[in-house]
């Protein structure tokens, strides 16, 4: 019955790239602290550009986006877009139909984050400049999560596997909102406002049965940037 499972089938694919996961952050651990470090953070600097006539697709303010952010918000945007495809599976025909099942990881979010901050607040002085950092042991690295349930995913129910992939999405959706309000000097009304539309038309053009990829490759594409 598993083997058949979507959400297993997902997991099992991320078990080789889980390893190489592990094994390229005690790499990274490793260069980043010894006399190569300088060179590795020069590494993520480096300008990525798409460009199309006169106009780069990857500009951050303006500027190439360096492969760090690249990575950051290009590639993980697309991740969280496959886990997110998974779970809503699940809120539809799977582990979490039911409220009472899909509340469960929203609450444990929930506590994810605010105990986190509680013990932040409790550890560090009280500093203006240290309290800035209370939103870093916010968050559940999604990618490390669902890579280490993978490595174990033979020995795991389904159940928990949906649960920590929903609580990590929940959690990390609830720590950049965090960010945006506390840490965001300005917020872009248009470009919020244009995000809101287009997922408006993505909304509508999933209403009217529309199952074309390219309308929802090219509509994201546009969501991405805003």
């Amino acid at each position: 019955m598993e083997n058949n499972y979507p959400f297993i089938s997902m997991l099992r694919k991320y078990v080789s790239s889980s390893v190489l996961l592990v094994i390229a952050t005690i790499a990274a651990l490793i260069i980043a602290n010894c006399p190569l470090g300088d060179l590795y953070r020069q590494f993520w600097e480096l300008p990525v550009r798409l460009s199309i006539g006169g106009f780069n697709l990857f500009s951050h303010h303006g500027h190439p986006m360096p492969l760090g952010a690249f990575i950051n918000d290009f590639l993980m945007a697309i991740f969280f877009l496959s886990v997110g495809l998974e779970i809503k599976r699940e809120v539809l025909c799977g582990e979490l139909s039911s409220i009472k099942k899909a509340l469960a990881p929203v609450i444990g979010a929930c506590g994810g984050m605010i105990v986190p901050v509680i013990v932040f607040f409790l550890a560090c002085p009280k500093d203006p400049a240290m309290e800035r950092g209370m939103a870093i042991p916010m968050a559940t690295d999604i990618a490390f999560s669902l890579g280490c349930l993978s490595i174990f995913s033979k020995r795991c129910p389904i159940g928990l596997k949906v649960f920590l992939a929903a609580l990590a999405v929940a959690d990390d959706l609830g720590g950049i909102i965090v960010i945006a309000i506390r840490y965001t000097e300005h917020l872009n009304f248009w470009y919020l406002l244009a995000s809101a539309l287009t997922v408006v038309v993505l909304c509508i053009g999933n209403w009217r049965g529309i199952r074309t990829k390219a309308f929802y490759f090219n509509t994201g594409l546009v969501l991405w940037y805003f």
